[in-house]
């Protein structure tokens, strides 16, 4: 290993160390953008809707922000490694049409989440995020990399993320432990769209400052009302990909989402009126205001 490269090495262990030694800062919905599993979203300090970004829940799931240290256009999104490699060409292609790439500056990385979980699934999706950015003809900096073994804690002889979750100000460009009460709008629709396998999608026009939602369509959920007289332990050790390791709130998120489904099984006429998106922006109070009509 060459002195540069050894230099450059233990500044990230020395981020990564700061990083995970901050408290956990609860964050509200004012000027907040939370970004659900397999969502993506961009903006700039240009915007006078959304400030921060943010995620969390993220377990052998990776939190990644992308940023242009010219014009400070940020994309933050959650990866599960369902298809890396097109989730990362999206993160390239959402920051190259938002930004002037000819300004100065460069695009700077920052990979948060995983563990040391037994499948290895966390290991594996390390090792494409970074294989994957490497792969791009742009020049991408490595500026923080607090993942798998790096965000791992053991605790009687069971492993646990240290971080679960993430928000970078797009204003500053802090980045900073996050948990997120208030994960709206539309979370059990946005979340039934991702348990019934759907693709990493972008979910905000920063030209416009508005959330768009759908129009999505699935299939009727598999064995729902199986699943919904299941106990606790059956859902985590099913519908987990790591159970011992999942937030309090796991199971009762999963079964919300699943009485969603029960509820929706073709949301395309019931939910999406018309088959159009439902629109969102923020109000004078920095929360999130439906301006769709649904008639």
């Amino acid at each position: 290993m060459s002195v540069t490269i050894l230099f450059f090495f233990l500044i990230e262990q020395e981020r990564a160390r700061l990083l995970r030694g901050q408290s956990v800062q609860q964050v509200g919905p004012q000027g907040l953008l939370y970004v659900q599993q397999r969502e993506l979203a961009v903006t700039s300090p240009k915007d006078g809707s959304v400030c921060i970004l943010g995620s969390d829940d993220a377990t052998t799931c990776h939190i990644v922000v992308l940023r242009h240290t010219g014009n400070g256009a940020t994309c933050l999104t959650h990866c599960d490694g369902t298809d890396t490699k097109a989730e990362v060409s999206l993160i390239m292609s959402s920051i190259k049409s938002f930004s002037d790439h000819t300004q100065r500056g460069r695009l700077e990385v920052h990979l948060v989440g995983g563990f040391s979980d037994d499948r290895q699934l966390s290991q594996k999706l390390t090792h494409q995020l970074l294989s994957e950015f490497d792969r791009q003809e742009d020049d991408i900096h490595l500026v923080t990399l607090c993942v798998t073994e790096l965000n791992d804690r053991e605790e009687n002889e069971n492993h646990f993320p240290i971080i679960y979750g993430i928000a970078v100000n797009v204003k500053t460009a802090e980045i900073y432990r996050a948990s997120f009460p208030d994960r709206g709008p539309e979370e059990e629709l946005r979340a039934a769209r991702v348990l019934t396998g759907g693709p990493m999608i972008s979910i905000y026009d920063a030209k416009t400052e508005q959330l768009r939602i759908g129009p999505y369509s699935w299939m009727p959920f598999p064995h729902v009302d199986f699943w919904l007289q299941q106990d606790d332990k059956q859902i985590l050790e099913n519908l987990s990909t790591s159970p011992l390791a999942e937030p309090p709130h796991f199971v009762e998120h999963i079964r919300s989402t699943l009485m969603f489904l029960k509820k929706y099984p073709s949301p395309t006429n019931t939910l999406f009126p018309g088959n159009k998106a439902l629109l969102y922006k923020k109000n004078e109070d920095g929360l999130w205001k439906e301006i769709s009509s649904r008639r």
